[in-house]
């Protein structure tokens, strides 16, 4: 057996793997995609399809059944009552009896038809709500359990590094303690269902040059520690994720799939991960297919099991034919295909599959039940980013309004590239949503039944053709109001604007949006924008200067209850909360950007290219308000934790949400700093005149970075602290000093700041 770290495996399982045949063991390591056709919902899934039979892929068994329900639309229960019998027939009728996992995606709720569909996880991001995400999780995996499903592939935990990437709708924030805190909270919430939760992608794969799909990533070490890995090591070490997802990408020459130091050495060893690596799809054949660091696919089978993925998915290209045929001349792999084996049977022994009758189908679902939507509305509503207001909003009952834009009434406007309606339904024209998805008009109707309405198209999405601005700019002249609803249509691959496959080489909105929204503006009536994207783009010139808009919202693929949200909040039933969890980019020239940059790594004299964004990260204005003041903290020890109070209050005459955000600037360090970090948040809810004092407990390895040896250490040193409504806005500051030798981070040293919150009696004067 390898000495590679083994998970600790029960008698019962060594009993099981002992009877194995080599072919029943392959088995294991495999998933099959029952359904695959022409619907490309993977990349290259079409060059890829599988020519072997159901019948004879699983006659040793099987290790995974790959997306039962989220492949084409079937009615849940029927096809449970399919699975039930399926997995009765693994159980009875192979040698040993062993069921199958049942992964799904579930990224925006479970991608089946019928199911609920839930904000993108940049909404996520934009709400700085863990607690809410938890509970997002939570009622996916319970939905996901109802239906015989093990395993999610999801949360996305890539750290948003470039806007042009298509995939950015999937993630959720450029900061990666945003990333970890909230990744880590919808692991929680997933597997308190009993499902299990899938890292993906790890590592760097959101890092490609240029922002192009599966480009190669050019990183050094030190980037990669401070800000890739972090939120996947939180997830593992604090949230115990039971599986974990390669990327596709290469770093410095090294695809992911065959590196055994991330696999392995970190992944396994030294975050003590002892749970499956799925592979993903298709990454064991590209390999040899794209990368060309294997001769055939049984080669890159044995470097993808050597580097530590123990399963292949989607289907078994690489890990059963290709495989067997070299391991009679290579004994280490034998070792390598028992150890990924062991673990596979270890997670089905953990997921109860060993002991599973499979005697009851479930007769009856609701996957999209009230309480599943009225989740859905309020991670809507506390997603939804107020960017400018002049004091348009909220609407105070226009009589008549024009209602303009692509993204006005279209349902699948308001969903991202993975839920089931634009990543499945796309292929099947004609079939119905399944659930109930009311437009942003059919919302507004609802909302402002007084009033009269004109909708005009303007333009579609993609379209550059204007033609139909000039019946939007009439309706827009003859209204007291107009509500412009543009963005993004998510899809896969070419289809659509955003999504997997989707990048781009500009920031621009697509098509010919940009030109309807300035027509509209021009007019003079008050307008409205609302963005409806999955990626942030270069808008700066609607916030500011002659084609200013009175007000815009940010809504990020809000999901099924979306339309609704944004309805509320342009009426003011709903104070906005969102803030950006990703900077407004200036330009595309400007990319990649984070706000997490050395001084150099922002505007200054010695260049006269300009990449401050158009907005700064954390940014969100409300209908209310907010003072911060009397920042507070007292110097600590580089091995003990910042205490940091600050007073907030809330100035306005609404009740409101703000989000206080701390930030940190080490001032001098031995390898360059960023400007701004931020070193925790906290969502406080005040009545108007109403005050809390807010106590942030820092663990000083919030300020970890890698030394000049590349190891992570805490360094002593001043530290600059302020709160404000913005990384790039310190409303109120504090210094401190960090104390004592240098430390060295270990697996015991704190990851997660906590806040606490006292509201304060008002004075009655």
């Amino acid at each position: 057996m390898s000495d590679i770290v083994m998970p600790a495996v029960s008698p019962r399982v060594r009993s099981l793997h002992a009877q194995m045949t080599l072919d029943e063991k392959l088995a294991q390591l495999v998933g099959y995609w029952v359904d695959q056709g022409d619907e490309v919902v993977a990349p290259m899934a079409g060059e890829m399809v599988t020519s072997t039979r159901y019948e004879d892929a699983t006659a040793n068994g099987i290790g995974h059944l790959t997306r039962v329900y989220g492949t084409r639309p079937v009615d849940p229960v029927e096809r449970a009552a399919w699975l039930w019998a399926e997995q009765r027939r693994l159980r009875d009728e192979t040698r040993l009896g062993i069921p199958a996992i049942v992964h799904e995606e579930c990224l925006t709720g479970l991608a089946a038809w019928k199911a609920a569909t839930f904000p993108t996880p940049l909404a996520w991001g934009a709400a700085f709500d863990p607690e809410l995400t938890e509970e997002l999780g939570a009622a996916i995996g319970r939905s996901m359990a109802e239906l015989g499903i093990h395993q999610g592939l999801a949360p996305v935990l890539d750290v948003v590094m470039d806007p042009r990437w298509g995939r950015v709708d999937e993630c959720i924030s450029e900061d990666p303690y945003v990333v970890g805190t909230i990744g880590t909270a919808y692991v929680r919430g997933l597997q308190s269902a009993g499902v299990h939760a899938t890292l993906k992608h790890f590592a760097g794969y959101s890092a490609s040059q240029a922002g192009r799909n599966h480009a190669p990533v050019h990183m050094g070490r030190r980037r990669l520690q401070d800000v890739i890995l972090p939120p996947f090591e939180m997830a593992v070490r604090d949230g115990g994720v039971r599986s974990v997802m390669n990327s596709y990408a290469e770093i410095d020459g090294v695809p992911v799939a065959s590196n055994p130091e991330l696999l392995t050495s970190l992944l396994r060893e030294e975050w003590g991960f002892d749970g499956t690596v799925v592979a993903d799809y298709f990454s064991v054949a590209f390999l040899h297919a794209l990368h060309g660091v294997a001769a055939n696919l049984g080669e890159a089978a044995l470097l993808a099991l050597r580097a530590g993925i123990d399963i292949e998915l989607p289907t078994g290209d690489a890990f059963v034919a290709p495989l067997r045929e070299l391991l009679d001349s290579n004994p280490q792999a034998l070792a390598d295909v028992d150890r990924a084996v062991l673990r596979v049977l270890s997670q089905k022994e953990e997921l109860g599959l060993l002991d599973e009758d499979f005697s009851s189908a479930p007769t009856a679902v609701d996957l999209d039940s009230p309480e599943l939507r009225e989740l859905a509305r309020r991670s809507a509503e506390e997603s939804i980013v107020l960017l400018r207001n002049d004091g348009m909003l909220p609407l105070a009952e226009p009589r008549t309004i024009a209602l303009i834009g692509p993204n006005a009434d279209a349902a699948e406007s308001l969903m991202g590239c993975y839920s089931f309606a634009n990543h499945v339904l796309a292929h099947h024209p004609g079939t119905a949503l399944g659930v109930e998805i009311p437009t942003v008009a059919e919302a507004l109707r609802a909302e402002f039944p007084h009033a009269s309405f004109v909708l005009e198209r303007g333009c579609d999405v993609e379209d550059l053709d204007p033609t139909g601005i000039v019946a939007a700019v009439e309706a827009a002249t003859r209204a007291e109001a107009a509500v412009v609803v543009v963005g993004d249509r998510a899809g896969l691959f070419g289809r659509g604007t955003v999504g997997e496959g989707n990048d781009v080489d500009d920031l621009e909105l697509p098509g010919a949006q940009r030109r309807l929204v300035e027509a509209v503006v021009a007019t003079g009536t008050p307008t409205v924008v609302v963005v409806v994207s999955g990626r942030p783009y270069a808008i700066g010139w609607m916030l500011d200067g002659p084609s200013a808009a009175g007000a815009v919202l940010q809504a990020f693929f809000p999901g099924e209850e979306g339309g609704p949200a944004i309805a509320r909040i342009l009426s003011g039933a709903t104070v906005p909360s969102g803030r950006l969890p990703v900077s407004l980019p200036r330009s595309a020239g400007a990319q990649p950007y984070t706000y997490l940059h050395p001084v150099l790594g922002g505007p200054t004299d010695v260049t006269s290219a300009d990449n401050t964004p158009a907005l700064p990260f954390g940014h969100g204005l409300s209908y209310t308000t907010f003072a911060h003041e009397d920042l507070g903290a007292a110097d600590a020890a580089t091995d003990g934790a910042i205490v940091a109070r600050v007073r907030v209050s809330n100035t306005g005459a609404r009740t409101g949400t703000d989000v206080v955000q701390l930030y940190a600037r080490d001032v001098l360090g031995s390898v360059t700093r960023p400007v701004a970090q931020l070193l925790a948040y906290q969502r406080v809810t005040l009545e108007p005149g109403g005050s809390a004092t807010v106590t942030f407990t820092v663990p000083a390895s919030r300020l970890a970075f890698s030394g000049r040896d590349e190891r992570r250490i805490v360094e002593p040193g001043d530290v600059a602290l302020w709160v404000g409504p913005s990384c790039a806005e310190r409303e109120t500051e504090a210094m401190i000093r960090l104390t004592g030798p240098v430390h060295m981070i270990t697996p015991e040293s704190a990851r997660v700041a906590t806040a606490a919150v006292s509201l304060l009696v008002a004075d009655p004067r």
